[in-house]
């Protein structure tokens, strides 16, 4: 499998500290000690792992090894790095353990341990165990040879993930067998395991909650709220327009509202409502508008989409022209109607995407054009959000509790496929209604069955209408 190339967006201010066991934005913890880097792949923008995340987890490692590899009561964060599809670092104890990768082709998950996962599982199948005269060289990165295999576990398939072991039962390696179990025992010379390098990382675990973790970068939340609402005061004081928040769902959006309130009090919120919403998403427009006494003004074109649907074809990464349609052009209405004119605060954030780093804190969209747009959280984190959002005892998104990193239509074409295998099996009825419509424009246009059942609607080789938004 390529290597996908590694994407930075920023200074990573992921740290971690031994003494509370907690993640930190800043070199030294609440407590006073110093904090170390976590050493996480670009662009590093880790988030919480909540239960059905650690359950997903667990469940793949248990699978493939014959055991779990995350504790209880453990604080343990994601983050997402580049890949085919999906796929995930797993942050416990201030080093990342290892990976899940969902493997579209297969429509499977793999399990990528590192080599200190052993300190929280012990692997009852899927290990090879090394002779003791091959242990220096697998541990400089080697790879296991015949004449250095003592024992393999007969559970081992060419391309599976393996543990290395000594004979004691220690962790040496981890990587990739090359052959099964019944050849491995017949060759006498070649690769049986080919080593996986990875960087050092000391991992300290110990149990710990979230309210810790709050504590913890106490000084540092308060900063950047600090910050963030000092840029409101100044960019409305700038732009004398009818002020409103852009709400979508989302935690960024939240904690964008959550500032905004704080540095200029209540505001209405902008709803776009593509009518492809979670029913949670929904759930959450309401609560949030009741829980701080907000007005919500909504539009929804009902029928928009699927009248350029008929057109267009469904959309895609590259051919965006669903965010045009259901929702630029209708906030554009809607703000002509309602103000005129006016200054929305956006969640928008530098870490989410190479788009949005080339973006300025401060815009006008081309498409929105009697719109002032500013993101108070442009240099957020998710984990700044997240701690924050704790802090301030939010009522967020429960979808984010259910695997998914990401608040927008159920269908989003950017979502990984691992992302849309989990939403078919988890809203049926939407995803049903989704499928007729993308079989109907397939033989429209004489299009392979794969194109439907291997999510090959989320490619068209366009150009991406939102790379000209802002």
């Amino acid at each position: 499998m390529r290597e996908m190339p590694r994407i930075y967006l920023g200074k990573i201010p992921l740290h971690w500290c031994d003494r509370c066991h907690v993640p930190v934005l800043a070199g030294r913890c609440g407590c006073g000690a110093e904090a170390r880097p976590v050493p996480v792949t670009p662009p590093g923008d880790a988030r919480p792992a909540f239960e059905d995340d650690i359950a997903h987890i667990n469940r793949v490692y248990r699978d493939h090894f014959g055991s779990p590899l995350l504790p209880d009561g453990h604080i343990v964060l994601l983050n997402k790095v580049p890949s085919e599809d999906r796929m995930d670092e797993i942050i416990l104890g201030g080093a990342v353990v290892g990976a899940v990768r969902y493997l579209p082709g297969e429509d499977r998950w793999e399990p990528l341990p590192r080599p200190c996962a052993c300190m929280l599982m012990k692997p009852q199948k899927r290990y090879v165990i090394a002779d003791d005269g091959a242990i220096p060289s697998i541990s400089e990165g080697a790879s296991l040879l015949a004449p250095g295999l003592v024992r393999i576990d007969p559970s081992v398939a060419a391309g599976d993930e393996v543990f290395i072991m000594d004979r004691s039962g220690g962790c040496i390696g981890v990587g990739r067998a090359r052959v099964d179990a019944a050849a491995a025992a017949q060759m006498e010379r070649g690769v049986v395991v080919r080593t996986r390098k990875n960087l050092p990382s000391d991992c300290v675990p110990a149990p710990a909650g979230w309210d810790l973790a709050v504590e913890a970068n106490a000084a540092v939340l308060a900063a950047y709220e600090e910050a963030s609402v000092q840029f409101v005061r100044e960019v409305a004081a700038e732009h004398p327009l009818p002020l409103t928040v852009s709400y979508s769902g989302g935690k960024d959006s939240l904690a964008t509202l959550l500032v905004v309130l704080k540095a200029v009090g209540n505001v209405p919120l902008i709803f776009a409502d593509t009518g492809l919403e979670f029913p949670e998403t929904y759930e959450n427009v309401r609560e949030v508008a009741e829980c701080y006494g907000l007005d919500v003004v909504r539009i929804r074109e009902e029928g928009a989409f699927f009248e350029a649907l008929e057109r267009e074809g469904p959309p895609a990464v590259d051919l965006r022209w669903c965010c045009r349609v259901c929702k630029l052009h209708p906030v554009s209405r809607l703000i002509e109607r309602e103000w005129g004119e006016c200054l929305s605060f956006i969640g928008q954030r530098k870490y989410e995407s190479v788009r949005r780093w080339q973006s300025s804190k401060v815009w006008r969209n081309a498409q929105v054009k009697n719109q002032v747009s500013a993101a108070p959280i442009q240099q957020w984190t998710a984990m700044h959000v997240w701690l924050y959002l704790f802090r301030e005892r939010a009522p967020y998104n429960r979808l984010y509790r259910r695997r998914l990193d990401r608040i927008g239509c159920f269908m989003c074409p950017s979502s990984d496929i691992a992302t849309l295998r989990m939403i078919e099996a988890e809203y049926p009825e939407l995803w049903r209604m989704w499928r007729e419509h993308l079989e109907a424009w397939r033989e429209k246009e004489g299009l392979p069955a794969e194109w439907v059942s291997a999510a090959g609607w989320r490619r068209r080789g366009g150009r991406d209408e939102a790379d000209s938004y802002n």
